[in-house]
């Protein structure tokens, strides 16, 4: 099946990748359905599930243009994340955890950003966290650190230019968005950071990947 991309470029190319989650994946999609900010495309690669996802989600492709569904064998999430870069026709790509949530203002917030500093590249940070706020540090996984020391993927909007430069994300399957941050920050590129929590991120889900990298 050919899908036909949209005409306009919208603003967003929201990434929601997602594993076996059939039961809480409507939560990330209705939270990305109530934002305040409608220019957005969205594009859900599921990563191998087995299942219901996807019939949790085609009622959404049905009914809203905006979200396309892509379906691959499990390669991971930061080869999961590419699929979508590779899909993606937004100015500017961010990613939705599927067990996370935006809070309403969350895309209209960034975009004021983004359009007051024109130069940026990436921007990040602003996230309200759900949960233990200690993961397992991706050198050494039998320790943890806080969430407050470490860069969290899901808050990343980044130009779509300058990720197809960077070669986007590495194969790694856990730790590649801080792998990203080192290497865009070796590259020079322009980043900024926002307080502004209007991301959620779920650390309470049974199959949260911070969590089960922990060993201990």
């Amino acid at each position: 099946m050919i899908q036909v991309l949209p005409k306009e470029i919208p603003f967003f190319s929201v990434i929601i990748c997602t594993y076996n989650r059939a039961s809480i994946i409507e939560g990330a999609i209705q939270s990305l359905l109530a934002q305040s900010e409608h220019d957005w495309e969205a594009i859900i690669v599921d990563d191998g599930s087995t299942d219901d996802t996807f019939s949790v989600v085609q009622p959404y492709c049905n009914s809203d243009k905006r979200i396309r569904y892509c379906y691959h064998s499990n390669k991971g999430v930061g080869l999961s994340k590419n699929t979508g870069i590779l899909a993606s026709s937004g100015m500017f790509v961010t990613f939705l955890d599927s067990d996370d949530q935006y809070k309403e203002d969350h895309l209209q917030s960034r975009k004021e950003m983004l359009i007051a500093y024109p130069d940026l590249e990436m921007l990040h940070g602003g996230c309200e966290v759900n949960g233990d706020i200690f993961v397992a540090d991706k050198n050494d996984p039998t320790k943890k650190i806080s969430l407050d020391q470490c860069v969290i993927g899901g808050t990343f909007f980044i130009k779509r230019s300058t990720l197809i430069d960077m070669g986007g994300f590495s194969s790694l399957r856990y730790g590649d968005d801080a792998d990203f941050y080192e290497r865009a920050v070796e590259k020079g590129i322009y980043i900024a950071h926002t307080d502004y929590p209007s991301y959620i991120y779920n650390r309470d889900s049974e199959d949260s990947l911070c969590t089960n990298q922990f060993i201990g």
